[in-house]
């Protein structure tokens, strides 16, 4: 069986691809959906995915995890999780969402995990200018190169923390591990909020929240992480502040999972930011009503600041996205 689960990975085509080409197509008022969505695509075709559906009901996943976590390119064990992230030598260790977060609170109450390792995470406006300069933080996303599971197989995960012995169990994952810890904080998170947990989950909340047509900004790479750079071109592509975007965040999990939300009164820049390789298209979020952020808020440690009295800007981290009314 293990065999035949193997030899299923040289027919994997670009079924589930069109699939979620076709589903985007039906929904977003855009023609094609951005490289890096649908680079996140399940490579699982429809019949593996039926196959691991029925080991699954069966109970049967554990003796087959190996080829499962392979051909569907999720992380099930923290020493995938490490091969898959700390590929570039040129940088620092990604930061840990571990032992070196800082929770806060969001307006909606919602806490987060924020890096502190290097870099300024929250700035003002006024700090980016053109010709001028800012240190960047890291812009890595722990786990970037992992893939949403198929919207039929994700039904049958247990996504409760109320059931996570059962989900660790199903993933491989051992107790007090990172991805022990990964699970948790997320579970915790999207049990208050909306989270996605496959590409038709993340096009449905944005239906519903922004309507069908819709454009999406993300920053284009990871370029400038932990430098000092040069602000280049400043543009803005979305000044409304009575028309809220949605922004959704990449949360560690075994498979892909976004914690989305609204942001009221923000405004959304796309900023040129030059290195010494070459030049990085980063988009930054502005809030300009920050009255109901906890007054602990790293923002606020670092700007000298309260609640209210000042807008708190930052970049949107690889594999995160905003999305904006077209």
């Amino acid at each position: 069986m293990k065999h035949h689960i193997l030899l299923l990975g040289l027919l994997i085509g670009s079924q589930a691809e069109n699939s979620f080409s076709q589903y985007w197509e039906e929904h977003i008022g855009l023609p094609h959906p951005p490289h890096w969505l649908t680079a996140k695509v399940s490579p699982l075709s429809l019949h593996q995915a039926k196959m691991f559906m029925k080991l699954m009901e069966e109970n049967d996943l554990a003796s087959h995890l190996q080829s499962f976590c392979k051909l569907a390119n999720i992380a099930c064990s923290t020493n995938a999780l490490i091969k898959k992230t700390i590929d570039d030598t040129t940088l620092p260790p990604i930061a840990q969402w571990n032992e070196a977060k800082l929770k806060y609170e969001y307006p909606n109450e919602t806490p987060l995990s924020v890096a502190r390792q290097g870099g300024l995470p929250y700035f003002q406006e006024s700090m980016v200018k053109e010709g001028g300069f800012i240190s960047v933080p890291d812009l890595r996303d722990p786990l970037s190169n992992k893939s949403f599971l198929p919207r039929s197989l994700v039904s049958k995960i247990s996504f409760s923390f109320t059931r996570i012995e059962e989900l660790k169990k199903l993933f491989g994952v051992v107790d007090e591990s990172n991805m022990d810890e990964y699970i948790q904080d997320t579970l915790k998170i999207c049990e208050q909020s909306t989270c996605a947990t496959s590409g038709e989950d993340l096009i449905d909340f944005v239906v519903e929240k922004l309507g069908h047509h819709v454009r999406a900004w993300s920053t284009e790479s990871i370029e400038g992480s932990y430098m000092n750079v040069k602000i280049g071109v400043v543009k803005l592509i979305h000044g409304n502040l009575s028309e809220p975007p949605a922004l959704c965040h990449s949360l560690p999990f075994p498979f892909q999972v976004y914690y989305c939300h609204v942001l009221q009164k923000v405004k959304v820049y796309a900023v040129d930011i030059h290195t010494q390789k070459k030049v990085n298209h980063a988009i930054m979020a502005c809030h300009y009503d920050t009255s109901t952020w906890n007054p602990n808020h790293l923002a606020f440690k670092l700007l000298g600041f309260g609640p209210g009295l000042i807008e708190v800007c930052h970049w949107i981290n690889q594999n995160g996205v905003i999305w904006t009314r077209g």
